[in-house]
């Protein structure tokens, strides 16, 4: 289940991953070879986009705490307390 939680530390990792894909095209169009070797860039692009998705999806999954919890206060949002009329009148 640990691998269900995006850790901190790959965040950090995947943010550099992004920076230096950025900094590689940035350097790569400035030198007129931006399109010198595109089987390079798509791996490169494949490797970022394949851990942006595990990004993504660990992101955006609840624990089973996580859950417990979201589902309690939607439970408590959705609340209504009784209407009293009877003992006001």
């Amino acid at each position: 289940m640990a691998d269900d939680v995006y850790e901190p530390e790959r965040v950090e990792r995947l943010k550099e991953m992004l920076r230096e894909l950025a900094q590689r095209l940035i350097v790569l169009d400035a030198e007129g070879r931006l399109l010198e070797d595109p089987a390079s860039l798509l791996k490169a692009l494949g490797d970022v986009r394949a851990e942006l998705f595990r990004f993504e999806v660990r992101a955006t999954f609840d624990s089973p705490d996580i859950a417990r919890h979201r589902r309690i206060v939607e439970e408590a949002e959705g609340w209504v307390p009784e209407d009293n009329d009877e003992e006001d009148g």
